[in-house]
């Protein structure tokens, strides 16, 4: 069964979001998170054996930009987790795939290649436009 799951690409010729396609983007979001929190626990490790003083001004300058990289790294993958969880609750509760804005299927292509989209490509589209025309005034 697992090497099935593993060769599975969900196709527009089967029902939208069955239990194939549902259980392929739980894996998908599943990897996925792993492999942020396994970055996530290396970050920390690198973090905690870089708390050496530097002596040397710049040495530190560097340390400490290096530093706030990091940390906003794993703000940035914390809030993504966040949103992988969202995904994954909406998997059990039925709506993932679906359209927050206009209930429409969203395509398996901008889900796999997106599988945290809450939004059809046209829903999102429209979305950024208005976010560039608020943004311009």
């Amino acid at each position: 069964m697992a090497s099935t799951v593993k060769d599975y690409r969900p196709s527009d010729d089967e029902p939208f979001m069955n239990e194939r396609q549902q259980e392929y983007f739980r894996q998908k979001l599943l990897a996925w998170k792993e492999e942020i929190l396994e970055e996530s626990r290396s970050t920390i490790a690198s973090l905690q054996q870089d708390t050496v003083a530097e002596a040397d001004l710049a040495d530190r300058a560097t340390s400490e930009t290096d530093r706030a990289l990091e940390l906003r790294t794993r703000d940035r993958q914390r809030k993504l987790i966040a949103k992988i969880d969202a995904a994954l609750r909406r998997i059990e509760d039925g709506s993932y795939g679906y359209c927050e804005e206009t209930g429409e299927p969203i395509s398996l292509s901008r889900l796999d290649a997106r599988p945290i989209a809450t939004l059809s490509l046209e829903a999102q589209e429209r979305h950024e436009r208005r976010e560039r025309v608020h943004r311009d005034d």
